[in-house]
Formats: structure tokens, sequence, C-alpha cells
């Protein structure tokens, strides 16, 4: 039977198939539309609203042309989230660990040592820290702020690191954002910071070679990484990768040169201080090895609509579980949550470890010294004990407590263990030989309070101090600020 024919038999069959293919019509009609809609969305994505200059320091420009971006990057202003032992919330890492005062007796680090906020506070954290009490180097300012690439393109990088952190504080003012890591022509990712790209040239590499996967971990490595400032007046910047990226290396490297961050007060060991050798760690992990890059885990892919993006609040992966991890794993949330801590537990173990054996070192050093001691008898003593500092702190520096890479930071920690140990041997028998008892009494380092308090730190006088700055320099610093806002035009 003809279709003709049916329809005229049942009539209805015909409103039927005639509401059928209007549907059909109006679906086809939609999906076209919202096709060339993403394309659309997807086509502008990159077309600029407003024109950015090369070295534009100012993050709303950027965010004018690139919303989504943007809102994103503006939501680390939310410091809420703390996990077991990061997060963006504020911590103060002295108070959790008194021992880290010890550590650090003689050095700016005793007096001020909080987990950092994230990119949006970098400004007003380093300006409130009571590190920068102490005269610092324009250096301190390198990994800061987007101002920084365009002060060194005025001055030059060796003008700008030679100069005073105070001289540049109503300069340095936009906290770390889109031009410290794009190009504001075509977005591609860029090196602002010279002293990776000639760290990697001194390794008879070029900056320029790396792919797009590559510089997504690079970009990062421009501050998340060792570095030392490089002569007596030039303090230069310089990452210590001239042998190598391991703990190992660097301390080679260190050692060949000479450089000391400072002398211990209670050992004079001539102490190494790790800054955060993030990339350096995690070049020894899995996640490296398979390719990972910093951005996959910290910084996801987002989409919406037709728009795949980089989501630019930057945090720890643990926050958004479903976007960073649950990308390549399939594990519950739970279970992936309890993975990272469980490794995390056993390098803290190992740190704690590490920790009363060199604080045991320096104490019972000082007991030498008190029981008539030369400084030439315990010189193997300060070595191992540069060496085990140097390797504890080089985990523990590092951001992640170890999950960078859980095996390579178990087994720096363990050397730091072995030499804190050795070091402390060789003490006993300098004690002994002086008629000192080879038992030293420790003293309470329970409490922050009591630890700064052991090592000779006036508080009260260091806060107020510090409160006194920034009654009378900040105010001034902020004028000028506005000022110099108001004019740009680069």
């Amino acid at each position: 039977m003809k279709i003709t024919e049916l329809i005229e038999q049942k009539p209805w069959l015909g409103w039927l198939l005639f509401g059928s293919t209007a549907v059909a019509v109006f679906l086809v009609g939609w999906l076209a539309a919202s096709i060339m809609e993403r394309r659309t969305e997807a086509a502008l994505q990159y077309q600029l609203v407003k024109p950015i200059a090369d070295w534009e320091p100012r993050n709303e420009v950027w965010g004018a042309n690139f919303p989504r971006e943007y809102e994103t990057y503006k939501s680390t202003v939310d410091t809420s989230y703390l996990s077991k032992y990061g997060g963006n919330a504020k911590r103060d890492l002295l108070e959790e660990d008194p021992l880290n005062v010890v550590l650090w007796a003689g050095y700016a680090f005793s007096r001020d040592y909080n987990q950092a906020r994230g990119h949006y506070y970098a400004i007003k954290d380093i300006r409130n820290t009571l590190r920068t009490a102490v005269n610092q180097p324009a250096t301190c300012w390198s990994c800061k702020s987007p101002d920084v690439p365009r002060l060194m393109e005025k001055m030059g990088p060796a003008n700008f690191y030679k100069g005073s952190w105070d001289s540049l504080g109503h300069e340095v003012v936009n906290n770390i954002g889109c031009q410290d890591c794009h190009d504001p022509k075509t977005m591609n990712l860029r090196i602002t910071r010279p002293a990776l790209a000639e760290a990697w040239q001194r390794q008879g590499k070029d900056i320029n070679q790396a792919t797009r996967q590559e510089m997504r971990s690079l970009v990062c490595a421009q501050c998340h990484v060792e570095y030392y400032f490089k002569g007596k007046t030039e303090k230069y910047l310089t990452f210590p990768w001239d042998k190598g990226f391991s703990a190992d290396q660097m301390e080679a490297y260190y050692d060949e040169v000479g450089h000391v961050d400072f002398v211990h007060t209670l050992s004079k060991t001539p102490v190494l201080k790790a800054q955060h050798p993030d990339f350096e760690l995690y070049k020894t992990g899995i996640h490296a090895e398979r390719g990972v890059a910093c951005a996959d885990c910290h910084m996801p892919y987002k989409n919406e609509g037709g728009v795949k993006f980089t989501n630019h609040k930057i945090a720890s992966p643990l926050e958004n579980i479903a976007q960073s991890c649950a990308v390549c794993h399939r594990e519950s949330e739970q279970t992936l949550i309890k993975n990272v801590n469980d490794r995390q537990d056993k390098v803290n173990e190992l740190k704690q470890l590490a920790e009363k054996a060199l604080v045991a070192a320096h104490i019972e050093a000082a007991a030498a010294y008190k029981a008539g001691a030369d400084s030439s008898e315990l010189v193997p003593a300060l070595k191992l004990i540069r060496h085990a500092q140097w390797r504890w702190d080089w985990v523990s520096a590092a951001n992640g407590v170890g999950f960078h890479s859980p095996l390579e930071a178990a087994r720096v920690l363990g050397t730091s263990i072995q030499k804190a140990e050795e070091a402390r041997r060789f003490i006993t028998q300098v004690l002994i030989k002086h008629g000192a008892s080879p038992v030293v009494t420790m003293p309470d380092l329970t409490t922050k309070e009591k630890a700064q308090a052991f090592i000779g730190l006036d508080m009260k006088k260091l806060n107020a101090e510090k409160e006194q700055w920034k009654k009378t320099v900040l105010p001034v610093w902020d004028v000028k600020a506005k000022e110099r806002q108001g004019e740009l035009s680069y």
C-alpha cells in the first residue's frame, strides 16, 4: 500500500509525519546554530578587545580581553581552602613546627614564615612579612609581580638586581599575573625572567626550542625553583643547575662556588637556605616522567560553551580533584586524597626526624664552643651539618611535602638524617676531649615563642619596628604607586 493511500485512510498519520518533520528540521537548525555560535566564540577567543602593550603589568587590562581567565584568576582572593599539609589559607609554619626557628637562627626566616596564600596576595604578603624588615636587595621582587619584567626592560636585569628592595616599593605593585607568562601579542607562553633562560643556556640548551607542553611547566619554573643571589654587590639572580637538578648536584655546585646564605648563630655553620625547589623535585617524579606538566594539575582546563580554556585559579589539585586528578585517575576522591596524604605522612615523618637531629647538632656544637673548642676543631662536623640542613631544606622548602616526588624526597631526607647524626657523633668526641659531658640538655622548644626566645630574638621589638615601618613607609609607596598607575601608557 502506498503511503498516500495510507494517509487517506488514516489522516492523523499525515499530521504525525508533518509534525515529526517540523521537529526534526527545528532540531537540525538549532544544532547548526549552536555549532556556529560555539565556533564564533572559539574564533573570537583570542581577538583583543583592547590592545595590550608589550610590558603591560596590569592584570585588569588583560582581563578585559580574557574575561574567563581573569575571573578564575580573581577567585584566588578566596583563601579558605586548607588541606592536611597545604592549601591557600594563611598558616604560621613556625607555630606549627617551632624547630624551624632554631634551624634558621641568624636568618630572617626565624622571625616569620607563613604559608604562601597564592599569587593574588604576592605584594601584600611580601610587604607585611618580618623578613623584609631586614635590608634586602631588589632581587627579592623578582618573582612577585609583572612589574618586574617591565622594570628589567627599562633598567636592565643587572641594574634591577643590585638595587635595594625599598627603592622599588612604589614601582612593584601589581600581583603576579598575566604578563609574567604570556606574550601580549600572541598569548603564547614565554619566559620573562632571564635567570631561567640563562641557566638553560649554561646547560647548552635553548629555551626557545621548548615544546608547548614543556612551557606549561617552564613558566612556573621561572619562580618555583631553587636560586641564589650571586655576587656581594651584584645580587644577580642565578639558578644553581650547572651540574644538574638534584639536591646532591646543587650542593656540589654551591660548595664549589663557596656560596653561603647565612652563618648559624649557635653552631657557626655556613648554611645553605633552600628557596622552593618545586621544579627540581618534580623533575625526579613520576608525573614529569609521564609528561604531565605543572599546569595540567594546578591549572586544569575548563569548558564553557564551546570554549576550552585554562583555569587560572592556580591552586592545590586537591581543591579541584574532578578537573585535575580525575582526568587521569579513576579512583574516588576519598581514595585519591588518602593516596596523597599517605605519601606526605611518610615524607613528613622523615622530615621531622631530620629536624630533630639537626637542631640537636646545632645545640651540641654551641655546647662544644662553650666547653672551649675552637671552630677549627669542628670543621668536619660543620660541613656535615651544612649538607644535612641543605638536604632537609631542599625537601622542606618545596611545596607539597614531597608529593611531587615521594621517593626522591625520602632518599634526600634519609641522607640528611645520616649526615646530621654523623655530625653529632663527631661533636660528641670534641665535647669529651674538652672534658664536657657528651650528653647535652636540650631546651624546651615546644612553641614558636620559646624557640625564638632561645635563639635571642626580641619579637616584641621586631614587630613594633615593622608596624612603624607600615605606618610611615607604606603610605608613601601607595601614593607614588597610584600616581604611577594613573600615568601608565606602556
